[in-house]
């Protein structure tokens, strides 16, 4: 395989966002934290790192920064607690290939959970390279059992004994985001609140918020996931989220993020053979067949009348010139093409649209099911204006928040990565470096 060209997309949260809520010196905050993430992410890969570490490295930058809502900067519940959400998916090298957390309260970065559940979950499936490939499903190699996602104290206590970094939940709290829950409740925005298992505190605004920024309820405040997409040196792509989910969500509310499929997806497979059939342009995972039994079911089947043979085509064996194909068809054809594709992409946005849509494994099925679309147009159909979680929300679009959100990703096809977003709101800040090497951050379609 020719090498391969890196490539990366980063989002920081999607939705209403204007130029009247998101004013030049506070697009200047977000575009500055962006950029930053962006030139340590090109580093990162320039460097070699897979991208399984690179979009995690990313996303942790990402939850360690107060303005996003993840980590540090994460939304409130109901009941004024953080519960923290986080996943990760790779296209290969991983036997999971997805792992996910949820209702997290002490861990520092959920996202980096995520990721090491992915990779001792290599042990449990496989076994350590010492011990001949023999996994341990039960966890005795250390993981989490063969499960892809975990929950709540269990996960934390998971992530206690591996050594990541753990913290109180008071660590999470910022006077923006507290605000924001209070006005939401219709309540003011003075300092107290649950901060622990039970404790109401009654701690000084001022003396706790010490001379952090406050937000007077006009100035936007992210509210969807944050994620990056990376493609590396060796054509494997990962996918790594981190949310805190929506404002004001009851607790114990699981969203996308931690669902697969739903808020993010990644996968890889080989286009093997392109043939002309009777049906038109087709990609199929299958190898014309040539043998004497196909070529007696061909001639049956050519006996019939066309309108008929058109009907029953896909019901008569043989009828569509392509059979199944074992492991050593699929081994040489690898060897002598370079038809590998992939894909990985991340939602941000409302949560409950895209767990009710799939939305990220509908726009990727698109992508690798039909005939000739590209990720892009795929993206475009779920995620664009007008698309299918547009349409989702039905009569409640532009109402209730319903539908919105927006879908970034990268698609690699004939070994080349490109890189996708589109969404259907006011705008969905983004970084990426183009074709031509150059920075980007976005917030609109337009520039700022």
């Amino acid at each position: 395989m020719a090498p391969i060209t890196p490539r990366f997309i980063i989002h920081g949260g999607a939705g209403a966002i204007s130029r009247s809520n998101l004013p030049p010196d506070l697009y200047l905050i977000y575009s500055a934290s962006l950029l930053e993430i962006n030139r340590s992410t090109a580093s990162r890969l320039a460097a070699g790192a897979s991208a399984l570490d690179a979009a995690t490295d990313a996303v942790a930058n990402l939850e360690d920064n107060a303005w996003f809502n993840c980590g540090k900067g994460a939304v409130f519940t109901r009941d004024g607690r953080v519960e923290l959400e986080a996943s990760v998916m790779t296209t290969d090298g991983n036997g999971k290939r997805a792992t996910a957390v949820a209702l997290l309260r002490h861990v520092k970065n959920p996202i980096r959970l995520a990721r090491e559940m992915l990779i001792r979950g290599d042990h449990d499936l496989r076994g350590p390279p010492n011990n001949g490939g023999s996994g341990d499903p039960s966890g005795g190699a250390g993981g989490a059992q063969g499960h892809c996602v975990l929950s709540g104290k269990p996960a934390e206590k998971l992530a206690e004994e591996w050594g990541l970094e753990m913290c109180e939940e008071r660590y999470f709290w910022t006077r923006r985001r507290w605000e924001q829950h209070r006005r939401g409740l219709g309540k003011g925005k003075d300092g107290s609140g649950v901060v622990g298992d039970g404790e109401v505190d009654e701690r000084d605004e001022e003396g706790f918020w010490g001379d952090e920024r406050g937000w007077g309820g006009k100035e936007y405040l992210p509210q969807g996931t944050v994620g990056c997409v990376v493609l590396d040196a060796e054509g494997v792509i990962c996918v790594a989220t981190s949310t805190g989910g929506l404002t004001n969500k009851l607790s114990g509310r699981i969203g996308d993020t931690p669902t697969i499929g739903a808020g993010f997806w990644a996968e890889e497979w080989w286009t093997v053979d392109q043939r002309e059939s009777v049906r038109g342009p087709r990609i199929t995972r299958g190898v014309q067949d040539t043998s004497s039994s196909w070529r007696l079911e061909q001639t049956v089947a050519n006996l019939l009348p066309s309108g008929l043979r058109d009907a029953l085509r896909d019901c008569l064996p043989g009828s569509n010139g392509y059979r199944n194909v074992g492991d050593d068809d699929l081994d040489q054809k690898k060897s002598r093409s370079n038809s590998l594709r992939a894909l990985a992409v991340s939602g941000t946005g409302n949560g409950d649209s895209f767990l009710r849509m799939a939305a990220c494994r509908t726009a990727a099925a698109i992508a690798r099911f039909s005939p000739y679309r590209t990720l892009t147009s795929a993206t475009h159909q779920v995620a664009g204006p007008g698309g299918e979680l547009q349409r989702s929300a039905g009569d409640r679009w532009g109402k209730t928040g319903e539908g919105e959100g927006g879908i970034i990703g990268i698609e690699l096809r004939d070994g080349v990565g490109e890189v996708v977003a589109d969404f259907n709101c006011g705008g969905m800040f983004r970084t990426w470096v183009d074709e031509t090497g150059c920075e980007k951050v976005m917030v609109f379609k337009e520039e700022y």
